[in-house]
């Protein structure tokens, strides 16, 4: 069910959750000037011999950037001179990009301006004064990013010249959207949103840039289906507000459902802020949403909004086939979500990527949960674990608000952390961004290291590829299976956990299984098992699903893979996202529906 009044029309700004008048913000994908500089050698856009186009927001390895260079190179170069939108006195304009993989330095007219190391996050740079009053400027960006630097983090990126076994194409430069916004000279910068269900409030913080008034106000209003929930005013003593914001509890569970937000029900809360000047003036204003919802979890199990949930993911790589990790346009974000909810899956676990705003915007919309997983860097050195925890928190204050998000995962198995079981300071490493993260977001469960060798952790994660549905059936019903997953079962010939979890309950999620293969091209791709034709493949996953669905040690599953991913084409469906086997068949293996005459084994009702 969609929440009609969070409706948009037109292209949805790239940071959904904080949006100004359409007409504030222009973007800039299009055609820059592109050079490559194969060894990094220039320093200054005056040595940049300016050689192709490019079309951003598309990497140029991909082949809708117009440039489709795949082999190694250490740095490009962007130009582009923008016509600036006149601003009224006292408005501020700012540039903005949603990520440049992976250190991004950047000029205006010349002038060096900014520099931001970290390629899934973003960043922004105010204009100087004097260029607000229109014209045009020049903006070069030089983007340097080490094909062979495995001490930053880059999630799936290979560092051999051409994707081998689990690792893609490179990403270089900008490959999220770039834009200009003009805002008011007092303007709110941040928002932060969270819920609390016992109490039934909201919470709400802001953060206001500029020279801030003493008497300035901001005035919230929340509403659900043009419904007014809430109407409050507060006076601004300094550029930090945080308020709790009690809502009415209806007390009936019908009442309390449609305001709730969980898959199946996804109802947003619509916001409207205003900065009120001391003469009551509106001099900022903007539109946001959040979300009445908890998740979090008690002992074995999962609880969303205070009841047990069961999850049902699908992991996703989230590349495309002609644009990488930049999405064709903003309607392939909204299919990606449309399509796993089509096949009955509740949740996603987006791996090793740190997906665009949008496609938060589109799950938040639409009901669908998401793990957020940390690109790893893959060696352990000081400047490693610097720059991922210099990133990953960028990333917590960039998607904290999203009601979608449903877990944190710092860490994908041992990767960065080779070492887990022998090396205090790695696992020092992990056991710190697990209460850092804790720290920062206190709302969520964190897996600490997603796969095996737990250390610390709130969910305990397996990656299991056993494609045997009876050896799987007696891994997880055998006897004390609990004291046999931790004690006995080698997955990926690790350790499940490490340290005295024996005395502690978590729950189970099988994070990762199936990756069976379906391809035409049998020598130029692999999966972990493999179908020779779409009934077998549906035969195999019917099998498989069943087992999986029918252990009660397990919180939930995530299957391994959404869509193929170049070379891995054990994908639920093809890397252009038509699907290998019906979209609703693939529902009723995750229980949903009613079985066909092929699904008699299937399985009939709608887990909780």
């Amino acid at each position: 069910m969609t929440n009609p009044s969070t409706t948009t029309r037109g292209p949805i700004c790239p940071r959904p959750l904080l949006r100004r008048a359409d007409d504030s913000w222009v973007s800039l994908d299009g055609i820059w000037e592109f050079a490559i500089d194969r060894a990094a050698v220039w320093v200054h856009p005056t040595e940049v011999a300016w050689t192709h186009q490019i079309l951003v927001p598309f990497a140029p390895e991909t082949e809708r950037s117009g440039v489709g260079e795949k082999s190694y190179f250490a740095a490009c170069w962007y130009r582009r001179t923008i016509d600036l939108p006149r601003t009224d006195a006292g408005e501020r304009l700012f540039l903005r990009f949603g990520a440049v993989d992976y250190a991004a330095t950047v000029w205006i007219d010349g002038v060096h301006v900014a520099v931001h190391e970290g390629g899934y996050t973003p960043f922004s740079i105010e204009l100087p004064p004097q260029l607000r009053a229109g014209g045009s400027v020049e903006v070069v960006v030089r983007a340097l990013d080490d094909p062979h630097d495995l001490a930053k983090p880059r999630g799936k990126q290979d560092w051999q010249e051409h994707p081998h076994s689990i690792w893609y194409p490179r990403t270089t430069g900008i490959w999220q959207t770039v834009w200009l916004e003009r805002v008011p000279a007092v303007h709110i910068a941040y928002l932060r949103w969270t819920s609390n269900l016992f109490r039934w409030e909201i919470g709400f913080s802001a953060t206001i840039a500029g020279p801030v008034p003493p008497t300035v106000a901001l005035r919230l209003r929340l509403s659900s289906r043009e419904r007014l929930l809430a109407e409050d005013h507060y006076v601004c003593t300094h550029n930090e507000i945080h308020r709790r914001i009690p809502l009415s509890d209806p007390g009936i569970d019908d009442a309390r459902n449609e305001l709730l937000w969980c898959p199946g029900s996804p109802n947003l809360l619509d916001a409207e802020i205003e900065l009120l000047a001391p003469d009551g003036r509106v001099v900022d204003a903007l539109r946001s949403y959040t979300a009445l919802r908890t998740i979090g979890v008690h002992r074995d199990q999962i609880l969303l909004n205070g009841r047990p949930i069961r999850l049902r993911m699908v992991l996703d790589q989230g590349y495309w086939p002609e644009t990488g990790m930049t999405a064709p346009d903003e309607g392939a974000l909204r299919r990606d979500v449309e399509l796993v909810l089509a096949m009955g899956f509740n949740g996603v676990r987006k791996h090793q990527k740190i997906e665009d705003p949008r496609y938060h915007y589109w799950a938040d919309r639409l009901g669908l949960l998401v793990w957020e997983e940390m690109p790893s860097a893959y060696r352990f050195n000081g400047r490693s674990v610097q720059a991922l925890t210099n990133e990953w928190m960028q990333v917590l204050l960039r998607d904290s608000s999203h009601p979608c998000i449903a877990a944190w995962v710092p860490f994908n198995e041992s990767w960065g952390v080779p070492n887990l079981p022998d090396n205090p300071f790695e696992r020092h490493y992990v056991t710190a961004l697990y209460h850092l993260t804790r720290t920062l977001d206190p709302n969520r469960p964190v897996v600490g290291n997603d796969g095996w060798e737990s250390v610390a952790t709130d969910i305990v994660g397996i990656h299991d590829y056993e494609c045997d549905p009876q050896r799987m059936m007696r891994r997880y019903q055998a006897p004390n299976v609990r004291h046999n997953l931790y004690e006995r079962e080698r997955f990926g010939g690790r350790e499940l956990v490490l340290g005295n979890f024996q005395e502690f309950v978590h729950p189970v999620v099988l994070s990762e299984f199936g990756g069976i293969a379906l391809s035409p091209d049998r020598q130029g791709t692999w999966g972990y098992a493999r179908s020779d034709d779409a009934v077998e493949l549906e035969r195999r996953l019917h099998a498989l699903f069943e087992v999986v669905r029918a252990q009660d040690i397990l919180a939930g599953y995530c299957y391994t893979q959404f869509a193929d991913t170049y070379q891995e084409a054990n994908g639920l469906l093809h890397a252009d996202r038509t699907p290998k086997v019906p979209l609703e068949r693939i529902a009723v293996l995750n229980g949903l529906g009613s079985p066909t005459p092929h699904d008699d084994h299937g399985q009939q009702g709608q887990e909780v």
